[in-house]
């Protein structure tokens, strides 16, 4: 037997982080959203009881520190499941980028399987499970347009956004979340305007919601990574509606009800930049 999911990766349309809790992790209050940019997951039975993991970048592992293997080995380990499976791992989203790549598959893998092995498991059942893989997995498990708090899994659902295009930015370096968050000063923050977002989407408020977009992790990461600032700078340049970087980075995000804007954009940041994408916003959960 064999299902193919796809994958969505997610940008943040706001970041805020309220505090440390006393687990190390910090408190986050964010609004994330679904992009059509996504990885396709192939899933496969195979007589072998094992895992076995195959992916189009050299650079992803293919062994049990892939969020993918994560999520395979705990829906097997919970329910019993003694029978193996393959997972093909068609990437498209970029590494390391602040869009959630790695949690998105974990999340499409656990929906899979839930399928292929007839769990019959609830969303809400699929999500709890995949906060033990990460904390942005439960949103992927789901997917659509919701306010984050917590580590990331207490979610709120909203409406998804009016449709735009987005357009994105990988610079070419990997950003450390760890550090980000180490060498964040909370006392200095500038908080973004997280219920007025929510007020702009429940309105399909395309403008307020570009006015909006912030994300207190910019300053930290613009500081390792001057090129990361440019980008965003260049994206303002070139006619973005809003523009923001997503996590804790280096992928900056372009909003833009405009396609032959966002064409322009595209083409304008080609020319310097290799990773550059024009998809369209999903906002919608999955099922």
């Amino acid at each position: 037997m064999q299902k193919i999911v796809k994958a969505p990766a997610k940008v943040n349309l706001t970041l805020d982080v309220i505090g440390k809790r006393d687990d190390g992790f910090h408190d986050v209050e964010m609004i994330m959203t679904t992009v059509d940019l996504a990885d396709r997951i192939q899933l496969k039975t195979l007589k072998e009881d094992q895992i076995k993991i195959d992916v189009t970048q050299g650079f992803v592992p293919t062994n049990e520190n892939n969020l993918a293997y994560k999520a395979a080995k705990l829906l097997k380990d919970k329910f019993s499941i003694d029978k193996g499976i393959s997972i093909f791992i068609d990437k498209k989203i970029p590494v390391s980028a602040g869009l959630a790549g790695g949690s998105t598959d974990a999340a499409a893998v656990l929906r899979g399987l839930n399928d292929i092995w007839e769990l019959q498991l609830s969303m809400e059942e699929l999500a709890e499970i995949g906060l033990e893989i990460g904390s942005d997995v439960p949103f992927c498990v789901h997917g659509g347009t919701a306010i984050a708090r917590g580590r990331g899994e207490k979610l709120e659902f909203i409406p998804a956004p009016p449709p735009c295009w987005v357009v994105l930015v990988k610079p070419p370096m990997g950003v450390s979340t760890k550090d980000i968050y180490e060498r964040l000063n909370l006392k200095e923050l500038k908080h973004p305007d997280t219920s007025g977002m929510v007020a702009a989407i429940q309105a399909q408020d395309f403008k307020g919601i570009c006015i909006r977009l912030e994300n207190v992790m910019e300053t930290v990461t613009f500081e390792l990574h001057p090129n990361v600032k440019k980008v965003k700078e260049k994206m303002m340049q070139y006619g973005g509606d809003g523009v923001v970087m997503s996590g804790s980075g280096p992928t900056v995000f372009a909003l833009t009800q405009n396609e032959s804007r966002a064409v322009r954009l595209y083409n304008s940041l080609k020319g310097f930049m290799e990773q550059v994408y024009v998809v369209r916003l999903l906002g919608k959960k999955h099922g």
